[in-house]
């Protein structure tokens, strides 16, 4: 017998109202409640009652790109050519954004049997999806710039990604190179979850530890939080720089975060690379205009966007799930230099 959402709201001890406003992603559920029903939905292994109607219809032409922060300026230029290459192919594309406290899988199960999608790709998010998540989805599922957890049959999903972990610790690695000991990091991690940013962090902390760099916690800004974006840089900056007179070099986990560091930096009448060198993260075209240029690990934007759309189109044709790897480059524009030999100014 099929699961109902009585089942699924006895299962995970919510009312039906609070199921079904999660499974809509309509009203307001604590991220706690969602996980909660989500769980019970994959133990259940619960399909909408509309599943079978949109079966009847038959297969469409229109695939759906969710994208966890549509404002993401890294994000914007893989969007574009996605969508020129779906046209392409003569297929309908439709965008649709997640807030950071959305569940995306759930809102791609229900895309599925509401508008009867042929396929789905998930841009951003977390490397926590689970087989149940892509068994209950039903169609072809590529994940662009996350994947799914390690034990996950990869046959069930395709994915396109960078190494997060590594790119961040070659950018660590070049400041180290560079003769930087005070090596700044800004990151803002979301919750326990397993996300790029949370794998940065870790190639930050990982290429410090191996050059026997004792990690210093007053050098780190961190936020379990989820904001991002230039504010964000420029108050995590400020604060860094408020607790640490000998800081000479700072790891950003995007670009965005960079370009607002940079700009505490210059606002503070200090000077970059001078006195403080700046290294970014995604290759976005605001760090390539700011002034001073900065530094940054560029992602292949154009090439994983075109082969995101190739897994996926592969498996609509009854492949099995595709899985590429891109490497970053690691653009030097002049924001990072040797520490400066001409004495720091006054910091408060």
């Amino acid at each position: 017998m099929s699961s109902t959402i009585k089942d699924i709201a006895k299962l995970s001890g919510v009312g039906i109202s609070t199921v079904s406003r999660v499974l809509n992603n309509s009203g307001f559920a604590s991220p706690e409640t969602r996980e909660k029903v989500m769980a019970a939905v994959r133990e259940l292994n619960y399909i909408p009652n509309n599943n079978a109607r949109n079966l009847k219809k038959g297969s469409s032409k229109t695939i759906e790109l969710l994208v966890k922060s549509i404002t993401n300026p890294f994000f914007q230029k893989m969007i574009h050519t996605i969508e020129q290459k779906i046209l392409l192919r003569g297929y309908n594309l439709e965008i649709k954004n997640v807030n950071y406290s959305g569940q995306e899988m759930a809102i791609a199960l229900r895309e599925v049997q509401d508008r009867n999608l042929c396929g789905v790709i998930l841009m951003g998010g977390s490397f926590e999806y689970t087989e149940q998540d892509f068994k209950n989805l039903g169609v072809p599922c590529v994940l662009l710039t996350v994947s799914a957890a390690p034990d996950v049959d990869k046959a069930l999903y395709s994915s396109v990604i960078i190494d997060d972990e590594a790119e961040s610790y070659k950018a660590t690695e070049y400041l180290i190179s560079l003769g930087h000991q005070r090596i700044g990091c800004i990151c803002n991690i979301y919750g326990a979850m397993k996300t790029p940013n949370s794998l940065r962090f870790q190639g930050y902390k990982k290429a410090l530890a191996e050059h026997g760099i004792e990690i210093d916690p007053s050098l780190i800004s961190t936020m379990n939080d989820t904001r991002s974006g230039y504010e964000f840089g420029f108050n995590m900056m400020k604060n860094l720089l408020s607790r640490n007179k000998n800081i000479t070099a700072i790891v950003a986990m995007a670009d965005v975060i960079a370009v607002g560091a940079a700009k505490a930096v210059l606002s503070e009448g200090l000077r970059i690379p001078d006195d403080i060198s700046i290294i970014g993260f995604d290759g976005i075209e605001a760090a390539e205009y700011y002034s001073p240029a900065l530094d940054t690990v560029s992602q292949p934007a154009e090439q994983m966007a075109i082969s995101a759309i190739d897994a996926l189109f592969a498996m609509l044709q009854g492949e099995e799930g595709i899985h590429t790897v891109f490497e970053a480059t690691l653009l030097k524009r002049g924001s990072c230099a040797p520490p400066g030999t001409i004495a720091k100014k006054e910091r408060g």
